[in-house]
């Protein structure tokens, strides 16, 4: 059972706590109560207010009768209504039913989100059209952006209020590797799987990666899970990555016309332009990404330190925002109104069909075959701390970082798993119940708490 096997319902009340009316660690607890206090309605009966007012009651009840013994005496003499009558003669529970129900106030309702045009944002852009940020009481402007460095680039300089990023740029930025150090945080992924290496036609029998020794790839970033996978794949194949081949960044939105012009032998890079590659008739897929680690990170949706402690409110809007795009996005029967959402010139600018066979799963692979892969691409909000920690170790492994790293410090402080946790349960999601998890890439086991032996393991390294 996935976190998403309810079916989504953009209406559905938020879940403060583990039960319904907000005050109990779990349902059965909340139905015990209820039985025994009188002060819970039946589930089915209960309101948005009843709840909140619920929560409000209990609180000020707690405080008037710190012993529950004599709470329970006063409950069972006078009744629950007649108890919420005397207790708002003293205290103004419906003003405080009514805060409390409202949360902060939103600082900034106006805001600039930069994107890439490619899927791996599609919880962002999604977003704006089909109404998740109205939802949460902001208007997002979603602006499609050139490159990676113009992203980074422009939210540091608050041009952007948050951004769509490839999940390795925050911790770079983060440690000031490429550019001046920022705490940066990551709260949400946008998606997992949705990448794939992609070979000029030319080289439809070249499929032994043994046979690519000077071979020009490329990839969206340095800072990239495109870049780190890449790396991985020619090295366990035993090609040097910075002997062997070439490596460069190219904009995805470049990444076709640079395999047209023969500037290029193949990419490791997102969707759309793997299957616009295919569509174009000037590439072929060789392998998807998720072959190699299936549900690793890609992209992800960043802010700086400063937005989120400056704008509290805004940033968990915002985020919640996200959480519902993404979780409306997992699920299959949806994917086809998002393709046809997210389309157009001003979002991802490419046909509808290449989006569908992307999202579906049943995609042309240009070798004359129809792939059917269900979870191509799929959407998972949830930042694992050992997410962090792989990406550092490939950032270790190939010289972008040197000397000690504190990995399990640097994660926690940018993969914000405990933001996301509590507030995947406001929009009525259930978070895994760990922060990190084991994974293998490439038949390989991670443990995250080892990541320096992780690091050494390897026979192709740059020195540290």
């Amino acid at each position: 059972m996935t976190i998403y096997d309810r079916p989504f319902d953009p209406n559905r009340p938020l879940n403060r706590s583990g039960c319904i009316c907000g005050r109990h660690r779990s349902q059965p607890e909340h139905d015990h109560e209820a039985a025994r206090t009188m002060m819970c309605e039946p589930v089915a009966a209960q309101s948005d207010e009843k709840r909140y007012e619920g929560v409000v009651a209990s609180a000020v009840m707690r405080q008037v009768f710190p012993q529950e013994a004599a709470r329970r005496a006063f409950l069972k003499t006078v009744g629950a209504s007649t108890a919420l009558a005397v207790l708002s003669q003293f205290f103004p529970l419906k003003t405080a039913t009514e805060v409390f129900a409202e949360g902060g106030a939103i600082e900034k309702k106006d805001l600039k989100v930069g994107f890439i045009p490619i899927t791996c944002a599609t919880p962002i852009i999604m977003a704006k059209p089909m109404g998740f940020y109205e939802k949460h009481g902001l208007n997002v402007d979603v602006i499609k952006t050139a490159g990676w460095a113009v992203i980074r680039d422009k939210t540091l300089n608050k041009e952007y209020d948050a951004a769509h990023m490839l999940s390795p740029m925050p911790l770079a930025i983060s440690l000031g590797v490429g550019s001046n150090p920022v705490p940066y945080v990551v709260p949400a992924i946008e998606n997992i799987n949705g990448q794939a290496i992609t070979l000029s036609i030319k080289h439809k029998d070249k499929r032994d990666p043994k046979s690519w020794k000077g071979f020009k790839f490329a990839v969206p970033f340095d800072y990239s899970m495109h870049n780190y996978l890449l790396r991985y794949y020619l090295a366990e194949a035993g090609l040097d990555p910075d002997q062997d081949v070439q490596i460069r960044a190219v904009p995805p939105p470049e990444m076709v016309a640079n395999l047209r012009a023969d500037n290029i032998d193949g990419f490791l890079g997102p969707d759309p332009m793997n299957q616009r590659a295919v569509f174009d008739g000037v590439g072929f897929i060789h392998m998807l990404s998720k072959e190699m680690w299936d549900g690793h990170p890609c992209c992800a949706f960043a802010a700086s330190k400063e937005f989120i402690t400056g704008a509290p409110n805004t940033y968990a809007a915002l985020l919640k925002a996200i959480i519902d795009a993404t979780a409306f996005a997992h699920l299959p029967e949806n994917r086809k109104a998002i393709a046809e959402a997210i389309a157009p010139a001003n979002y991802i600018n490419q046909p509808v069909t290449v989006l569908e066979q992307i999202l579906t799963g049943t995609f042309a692979d240009g070798l004359g075959s129809i792939q059917k892969d269900a979870n191509r691409v799929d959407f998972d909000p949830f930042p694992y701390e050992s997410f962090a920690v792989w990406i550092l170790t490939q950032m270790k492994r190939w010289g972008q970082i040197k000397g000690d790293v504190d990995y399990a410090g640097v994660a926690k402080q940018v993969f914000l798993a405990t933001d996301t946790t509590k507030l995947m349960k406001e929009v009525g999601l259930t978070p895994p119940a760990s922060t990190t998890k084991s994974f293998a890439v490439m038949g390989k086991t991670f443990d995250p708490a080892k990541p320096e032996e992780y690091v050494n393991s390897f026979a192709i390294k740059r020195a540290s």
